[in-house]
């Protein structure tokens, strides 16, 4: 059980404390759990990377919520991603979760992931860490502090670097939003990808 008054900050306070947590999913075929190497935080209002910037929709609204539950979303037709809501019950604020290390379940991460050529790739990068787990779309909304799902923060910030988050294009992929945290030499963080704007057809 972890302290929820912890995740009442906003995310970019939240997030270099969730490096080093561990969040756990069980299913029948087992648990994995994954040490957190590599967040990003999401300031909602004042955020235009925030996918509740524009306030709130029936595909946000668990991020208005309470802090401690998952919020996940569809992304390029093909993947799930999740997110550590964070603030007081009606400010939108997020961590997105983009990787870590399986230190538990290895085996069914494996089966989930058999294309990872490394252990180190299992969880490395935001579709993955959701694949090796497990989690599914329809596990928006759900407790972190209540199965399937166990979250355990760590007892100490781990040493973290900060830059532009990866992929978000406009203002918010700017290095004004230096709100990507990761543990810094670790293999298992993502490599960063800047957004490419996507040109237009001659006509």
């Amino acid at each position: 059980m972890f302290d929820r008054s912890i995740l009442e900050a906003p995310a970019i306070e939240v997030a270099p404390l969730l490096l080093g947590a561990v969040i756990s999913k069980t299913t029948d075929e087992g648990t994995v759990s994954v040490r957190l190497t590599e967040v990003e935080a999401y300031l909602g209002a004042v955020d235009p990377g925030s996918h509740a910037f524009r306030g709130r929709t029936a595909r946000n609204g668990v991020m208005f919520g309470g802090p401690g539950f998952l919020y996940t979303y569809f992304t390029y037709g093909m993947h799930v991603c999740a997110n550590v809501v964070c603030s007081p019950v009606g400010t939108a604020t997020a961590v997105l979760l983009r990787a870590g290390e399986v230190i538990d379940g290895h085996d069914l991460a494996r089966h989930r992931r058999s294309t990872s050529k490394t252990d180190a790739d299992l969880a490395r990068g935001p579709a993955r860490l959701v694949m090796a787990m497990g989690i599914e779309l329809s596990d928006g909304g759900a407790d972190l502090a209540a199965p399937p799902f166990d979250l355990e923060l760590p007892a100490s910030v781990s040493s973290y670097q900060t830059g532009p988050r990866t992929g978000v294009s406009g203002a918010g992929g700017t290095a004004e939003f230096p709100w990507r945290f990761w543990i810094p030499g670790d293999r298992t963080v993502s490599p960063y990808k800047a957004s490419v704007p996507k040109k237009r057809a001659a006509r």
